[in-house]
Order: structure tokens, then sequence, then C-alpha cells
């Protein structure tokens, strides 16, 4: 029997349990919440620390199986294979929490698997991979310094909810997912609909409660049931040689680290180097010089460097109140922007803020377009998406181009979130929208800057956006008890600081949010801190987009397509498609239009010009309309009989205009009067109770009719008029003659 622990959160009791599966790894646990959710975590470490490096080997990965939603994958690959986009993001929720929290200088291998068994798909388990992959380091025997959980906050008729449905944060305004430990928060991600400052802090601390006590039920687990923590070594620098640099490059560092433009800061730090380091050693310590030829050792002189740097940067930024680039704390990079950048594009925004710089290109699609997801969540189709671009260029360097990386990933479903909040909704705007934002230059907040591009971009394409958004980068400088919060961080302020914390929205609120931390956790106040800064900087950049752009433009761009939206009765569907797809084909042949029809009866028609587009319209509606009585009609005359012609009103329609109201005078013959093809005005007189049609053209053309007219006409036998007296046939009677008649339900006579 495993050894368990559980409570009750979100009104679903959770539960998790160590000791029966996975065994062989260095630690795992199972997470069980509601009735459906089951994710197991496994979470190894190497013996030896990996040889060569300066960072800390973690691998998170969120292994979602199709059979945990009772699904088989669709297409023609029926095993599971690269992760989804949700897969890599939620691998990445699971790291950033986690990362911080592990000893200085720990460099042994450590990979946590963590594997969706069973879902509710209304349910997202990222939060409780995230909880299953805390559990299972607290009961293993690596070293892990606090204990880690996660959940997820939403609204519901006005309050705050953990863990909320997939339906419930989408009508609640409210998705968050908070991860932290008992002191402090660790990293939140999340959006909502133009959100305050106070309600995102609300939620934080509201989740902050709940987080808590999940931890300390793991570390009631762990207490009871977890392995003694191995004794791994921790990489350390030597201390001879620690003393020997500070002292030897310190002047140094002050002065590079002070230096404004960041190609001018590289090249200064590049010459304090090695290289450099063993020119001046060789005039004052043999010692020394051993140690830099060591190669074991000489990796420590780059570690001491950087460390001088952060050092640097604190007494800076917190002490001398000054940037490395010279601004104040507040204040923002000079930005500029353009948009129609591309003439064939759609729409286009190019933003720069300092010497971060984003293309973002926008394209207009049929809603046949939209991404269609096969996963384990019930998560509908995207008709918005958002991907981003970080070629080795924008950095000045090289390196092989492959697919996009888990950072590519994020940083465009962030730039995605902070937009979806202030799109029009399909019904009043039925396009997919694919924006792609090229990062083209890149000194910190790229991410931020491909918001600003997207809705320069939107507002170029016509895409009827109410309000501008901007994102801005805020970063975290500790130095001993003091700190300072940083607007629109660069580079050098986001690798050597202990925050990034990102916040997008309008005028009105937050519409995205995302915060990492270097640190073992922030306080609620200096959250508000920076939120109150980042506001400030969300407004001036806001200002900066509105000169460029102050309204989406009123016509849509000349190269995108023209979409038109009809509501037909569904049970006129096959009407339109016909019968396999023979009536749908040749409109779309002769117009170039496409067409998408929904169950619900809606029809979309996406054109390359509006010509086109309503010429397909023009024929959908002739195919789904219905002949009304006291409407006159261009007809088309199909047969003629010995009583009378048959006149088709619409496609697929048709009625009898009897021998009598073809024309005001009497008609010996119909073939006196009109012939097959001739286009005659007529009007509908009636439609019986069989759904027969009969038609005038003596009241089109001034004759009136008489009483015999007005009556329903009688049925025939054997092709032939014969009047019986009375407003109907006999059962099954027809007037159609030896053909069959389409569209008035009458059948063929044997």
């Amino acid at each position: 029997m495993p050894d368990t622990v559980s409570l009750e959160i979100g009104g679903r009791t959770l539960i998790i349990e160590t000791g029966e599966l996975a065994k062989q790894a260095n630690g795992s646990a199972l997470i069980r919440y509601g009735d459906h959710n089951v994710v197991l975590a496994a979470v190894t470490a190497s013996e030896k620390p990996r040889e060569g490096i300066d960072f800390f080997p973690l691998t998170c990965d969120f292994e979602e199986k199709m059979y945990a939603a009772g699904k088989i994958p669709g297409g023609y690959i029926k095993r599971e294979g690269r992760p989804s986009e949700h897969g890599v993001l939620s691998a990445r929720q699971i790291d950033r929490p986690i990362r911080p929290l592990f000893p200085e200088g720990f460099q042994n291998d450590v990979q946590i698997i963590t594997t969706v068994l069973s879902i509710d798909p209304e349910l997202d388990a990222d939060v409780l991979a995230v909880c299953a992959a805390g559990a299972a380091l607290a009961v293993s025997d690596i070293p892990f310094d606090k204990n880690v959980a996660a959940v997820r906050v939403g609204r519901h008729d006005g309050k705050f909810i953990i863990n909320p449905t997939l339906p419930q944060y989408e009508t609640g305004g409210m998705e968050i997912v908070v991860a932290g430990t008992m002191d402090a928060v660790m990293m939140v991600e999340g959006g909502g609909h133009e959100m305050t400052e106070e309600d995102f802090l609300g939620a934080v601390a509201f989740a902050h409660d709940e987080i808590k006590r999940i931890v300390k039920q793991i570390d009631a687990l762990a207490k009871k049931h977890g392995k003694k923590k191995r004794v791994y070594p921790l990489k350390t620098v030597d201390a001879t040689l620690k003393a020997w640099v500070e002292k030897t490059f310190k002047k140094d560092v002050a002065k590079a680290m002070r230096i404004i433009e960041k190609a001018e800061r590289n090249a200064a730090f590049e010459k304090l180097g090695k290289d450099e380091a063993i020119a001046r050693c060789k005039k004052t310590d043999a010692a020394i010089l051993e140690m830099l030829q060591d190669p074991a050792k000489s990796k420590d002189f780059g570690k001491i460097l950087k460390g001088m740097e952060e050092e640097e940067l604190r007494v800076m930024v917190v002490d001398e109140k000054i940037r490395p680039d010279g601004r104040k704390a507040g204040e923002i990079r000079a930005i500029w922007s353009k948009v129609s950048y591309l003439p064939k594009v759609h729409g286009t925004g190019l933003f720069q803020r300092g010497q971060t710089q984003v293309l973002t290109a926008a394209t207009l699609g049929s809603i046949s377009d939209e991404q269609r997801l096969d996963g384990i969540m019930a998560i509908p189709n995207k008709r918005y998406m958002h991907y981003y671009n970080f070629p080795p260029y924008s950095v000045g360097e090289t390196r092989p181009m492959r697919a996009p990386g888990r950072r590519e990933i994020g940083h465009g479903a962030l730039a995605e979130r902070a937009l979806i909040p202030i799109l029009p909704p399909e019904e009043e705007f039925p396009y997919t929208l694919r924006l792609i934002s090229e990062v083209l230059e890149s000194n910190g907040s790229s991410s931020m800057a491909s918001v600003c591009g997207s809705t320069l971009a939107l507002m170029d394409a016509g895409v009827p956006i109410k309000k501008h958004v901007a994102g801005v980068a805020m970063g975290l400088i500790l130095h001993g008890k003091k700190h300072a919060i940083l607007s629109d961080i660069q580079g050098l302020e986001d690798a050597l600081g202990e925050m990034d914390f990102k916040v997008a929205g309008t005028v009105d609120g937050i519409t995205a949010i995302q915060m990492d931390i270097k640190v073992a956790g922030i306080t609620i106040d200096i959250m508000r801190e920076a939120l109150v800064e980042a506001k400030k900087a969300r407004l001036f950049i806001i200002g900066k987009l509105v000169e460029t752009i102050p309204e989406a433009r009123k016509e849509l761009s000349q190269h995108a397509p023209r979409m038109i939206v009809l509501q037909i009765d569904p049970d006129k569907i096959k009407s339109v498609i016909g019968p396999g797809g023979k009536v749908i084909n040749k409109i779309i042949a002769d117009t170039g239009v496409k067409i998408d029809i929904e169950n619900d009866g809606r029809v979309f028609i996406a054109g390359p010009n509006g010509e086109g587009a309503e010429k397909a319209k023009k024929m959908v509606e002739a195919l789904t309309k219905d002949v009304v009585v006291g409407q006159t009609y261009m007809g088309t005359v199909t047969r003629l009989m010995n009583f009378g012609v048959f006149v088709a009103v619409l496609p697929g329609k048709e009625g009898l205009v009897h021998i009598s109201q073809l024309a005001p005078g009497r008609v010996e013959k119909v073939e006196d009067v009109v012939k097959v093809g001739d286009e005659i005005m007529v009007k509908v007189m009636e439609i019986d109770s069989q759904g027969r049609v009969n038609l005038s053209r003596k009241a089109v053309l001034g004759g009136g009719t008489d009483d015999e007219e007005s009556t329903p006409r009688p049925p025939r036998g054997n092709g032939e008029f014969k009047p019986l007296g009375g407003p109907s046939g006999p059962p099954g009677g027809d007037r159609g003659g030896p053909s069959e008649r389409s569209g008035g339900g009458r059948r063929r006579r044997e």
C-alpha cells in the first residue's frame, strides 16, 4: 500500500501518494485529484556532476498520454511523439519555480518526468504536475531547499476559486497559475480580461494561502516517508583564485559595467578574459598562473568574473541609483515604431525599444484556417495564433537554425495571451488571425516588444480592436536588505538580476503576466511595488503606440480576404453542398472563394476580393431561399406540358404556370407563348398543402386572375389535365407528368 496524505483543495480531494510506483527513481509521487485526474512524477539524479559546464543541468518533461482522456491520436501516426504546445508550456511551469531551489553549485543532471495518466478534459493537469514534482523531490534523496506546490486561480460570481475548469476560467475573466513555497511566491503565469493590479495581487495572495496548505502536507509526507538526503558534491571556486581575480579586476569590471552601448560593453568584458588574466599574473603570482592554466580550475575564472559583475550591478543600481545604460530606475528606453512596413502583408508593425527591435506580421484567413487541436484537454480550436522567432543574428551570434525551442514557444504563448482579451468575437469578425513576431535585435524584453508590435500589426490590418496593448519587463535587484525595482530591463539586468516580471495590458488593466525569479521567492509587497511601476511604464508605451496609429484602420488591407457570414436553416445545408459536394464545388469554381459551413447553419465565405464573395453569397442565398407567396420572380421555363409550363424560380425550386395563367387572353397551346429556356416574370399565387407552387404570368402582365385560378390546382391523371371539381385530388396524384420534378416533393409516376 502507498503512503498517502490528503486535503481538500478547490472543492475536490487532493491525494498525494508515494512508495508504490516508479520505485527505482530517486523519488516519485502520484497525485489524485477529484474523480478523474491522476499525475505521476518521477525524479532522478545522476551519480556524478557533469564535467565542463557552468550551469545546473535540470530537465523537466510533461508527458501527455492520449489514453488519459480515453482517446486515440488523430492522423496517420498513432503514437505520441513530440510534445504539444500545451505540453511544452506545462514543462516550463514545472522548471521555473523549481530550478532556483536547488543548492548553489549543484551540477548533477536532474530529470523530472511528469506523466498524465488520467484526466478530466476540462481540468488542466499542469498545476498537479508541479505539485507532483515538488512531492517527488521532497521524498527523494536529492538536495532541495524548500518544498514547492502550485494552484490555478479563476473567478466565479466575483469570487476567487482554486483550480477552475476550462469553462469557468473562460467565463470568469481570470486565469493565473501561481507556484510557491511555504515562505514566498516563486512563479506567476496567467492573464485576464483587463484585471486591476489589486485584483491580480488578491488572486496571488489567495493562491499562496492554498499553496501553503499543500506544502504542509508534502512536508508531512517527506518527514514520515522521505529518503535521507544524500551528500552530493557542490561546485565551488578556489578561494585563493577568487581573491586574486576580485582584487586584480575590480576597477576593470566597474568601468566596463558603466559603458552604455551593449556592443562596446561586451567588447570590454571580452578583454577581461583568461588570456588577460594570465598576462597579468605572469608579472605577479606564479601560483595563480598555474591555476589558470589548469583546465579544471581555469573555468572558475569566468564564474568569478560574472559574480563580480552581479555585485557591481547591485552597487550601481541600489546604492548609486544608476543603471548600466545611464537610465533611472523607472525610465523607459527610447521608442519608435512604424506600420505598413511590408507592402503585400495584411498588416505589419515594427516596434523598437532601445536595442530591442521586433517586426510583427499579421495574416487574416478564413475560419477553416484555425488551428485544430488534438490533445488530452478539451481546448477549443484556435482562431488566433501568435508565434515568436528569435534568430541568432538578433544578438550578434551564430548558431544552427532549428525548430522553435521552449523559450520561443513560451514567449509566443505569452504575447498571444496578452492580445486575446481585446480581439473582436468571431461573430463580429469571422477571421482566423496568425501573427508572427520576428526579433531582429534583442537587448532584453523582446517578448513584450512583440506584444507592442502585434498591436500595431492588428490595427494596420484593419482588425477592429478597440484598445492598444503594450507590455513591459520589470526587474528586481537585491543588495543586502535593500532592493530596487527596474522598468524595461535590458539583457544585462535580466541576466544578472533577481527577477523578470513581464506585465502586458491596456490602459484599463492587465491582460497577461509572467514572473520568474532566481532567488528563493519574493513577497507580495515587492510584487505590488513592481506592478505600480509597470502600470506607469505600460501607459507611457501605449502613448507612443497611439502616436503611430491611433486606432484600427476602418478598412481591411486590400490584400486581405473578404469574409461574408450567412446564417441559413441547418436543414438547407444539404442543398448548398449538393450530392457529393457537386453544388458547393461549382460555387467555389465559379467564384474563386473558400466556403466553410458549420453544423449550426453558419456559412463562411472567404474570397480574395469582395466581388467574388458577394457573387458566392447570392448563389448560396438562392439555394437556401424559400419561395414566398405574393413575391415576383424572374424564372426559367424548364418543361412544357399540354396544361401549362414549369418554371424554375429559384435553384431547385419550380412551380406550375397553368395554361390559363400564361397570358391575359386565351392560350390554345403553351408553345405559342413560351419555349424551354425562356426567362419569364411570374408571381407566386399559392403554395398548396403538399408544397406545390402555383405561379401566374398573367398577374405580372396585368391581366389579373379569375376565380378558377385562385383555387388550388386539381390533380392530373396519366399526364392529362382532368378537373375533378374539388380543391384536391386523390392521394398520391401529381401534376408533373412522367418526368420527376426536383425540389417540390413530386415523384415519378410509374
